[in-house]
């Protein structure tokens, strides 16, 4: 199977592969199916445990009650998942970020003049029908 990973990194991304895939999530629906069907075929059934469920429900509500300790720790954890999630992103370049503006502005402009059209037409109505 012939991956982008292989033009963007060369004949060695193919050895691994297995590696590059278990580093970094690709998001792709086809990698998401794959792994739902080889786990349907080995038999593994998800099941819900509705006792343990509320049990646990019940240990994660006394957990949130505890969690008002030192407000600073809890600022610096959420600020550096903060950060790592952000360098999971995957940014745009230069040109892409061109490409996305420029439709984001075409397609506002159109519905501007869309809308003011309607509105214009409204007016036209309402002034035509009851004068």
């Amino acid at each position: 199977m012939v991956d982008e990973r292989d033009s963007r990194h060369g004949a060695h991304a193919a050895e691994d592969d297995d590696t590059a895939a278990v580093a970094r999530p690709s998001g792709k629906r086809s990698v998401r199916r794959t792994r739902n069907a080889s786990q349907a075929d080995t038999g593994s059934v998800a099941t819900i445990d509705r006792p343990s469920l509320a049990k646990a429900s019940k240990k994660t509500d006394r957990a949130e009650r505890k969690k008002t300790g030192n407000p600073f720790k809890r600022l610096i954890k959420f600020l550096r998942e903060v950060v790592a999630e952000l360098r999971k992103v995957i940014w745009p370049n230069r040109k892409q970020m061109v490409t996305y503006t420029s439709v984001v502005l075409v397609f506002v402009i159109f519905m501007v003049a869309f809308i003011s059209g309607l509105d214009l037409a409204f007016i036209k109505g309402v002034n035509w029908l009851f004068g």
